[in-house]
């Protein structure tokens, strides 16, 4: 069980702009990941080092959007005015998530302004929408070399903060998270307002920054 990524929506402003944003903060650049049909969505993604990703989506006026979770949770976090949206766990198997939440993992994909296309499956979508500290599971099905872990990386997770119960999460995860979960600090803490992200730490080239 891998941290794989965290999901940061667009604010209204739309995405090259948040990406823009976030890359100055951080002194990195972002990349175009292009564009997830079955989601309606597309997005930027900065290779992290640990073989990890930021990924900064937005939602696009597409039939698929309005049927898909994903969309349909990127579109109400933008509408919030965007932000953190959630993490993801890289798992080699899905069937026990699938047989524990009784429904089939969904396939995804996105195929990179070059061309090439990048599989996946995921699962858990519709549960991070009921409950946001929850993360989503992935399976890779592509081959390595279009992973984003085969991206060139100069900044690394260093930790995250939750506003949620660190006993629902690792209820969730069948896992403990305690104080470091794959080489990631996790914190906790009691909602003040919606539960799920507030902040995520990253050591890069500008130092050590927190968003």
């Amino acid at each position: 069980m891998h941290v794989d990524h965290l999901v940061f929506a667009a604010s209204p402003g739309g995405l090259l702009a948040e990406a823009d944003r976030l890359g100055a903060a951080l002194g990195c650049r972002f990349r175009d990941g292009g564009f997830h049909p079955r989601f309606g969505t597309r997005n930027h993604i900065l290779p992290l080092q640990d073989d990890r990703y930021l990924e900064v989506v937005e939602v696009l006026e597409h039939p698929a959007a309005e049927k898909a979770p994903f969309g349909q949770a990127v579109r109400a976090r933008t509408h919030l005015g965007g932000g953190w949206m959630g993490w993801v766990v890289s798992v080699d198997d899905l069937s026990s998530y699938e047989d524990r939440l009784g429904r089939p993992a969904v396939a995804g994909s996105r195929r990179f302004p070059d061309g090439r296309l990048l599989e996946w499956e995921q699962i858990g979508v519709r549960d991070l929408i009921r409950d946001p500290e929850l993360p989503y599971y992935i399976r890779w099905k592509s081959e390595e070399d279009v992973l984003p872990s085969a991206l060139p990386a100069a900044a690394r997770l260093v930790e995250f903060e939750i506003a949620g119960a660190q006993s629902v999460v690792e209820d969730w995860l069948g896992e403990s998270v305690a104080d470091a979960f794959d080489g990631v600090r996790v914190r906790f803490r009691e909602p003040e307002g919606p539960a799920g992200i507030v902040s995520a730490t990253f050591e890069c080239p500008n130092g050590i920054v927190s968003i």
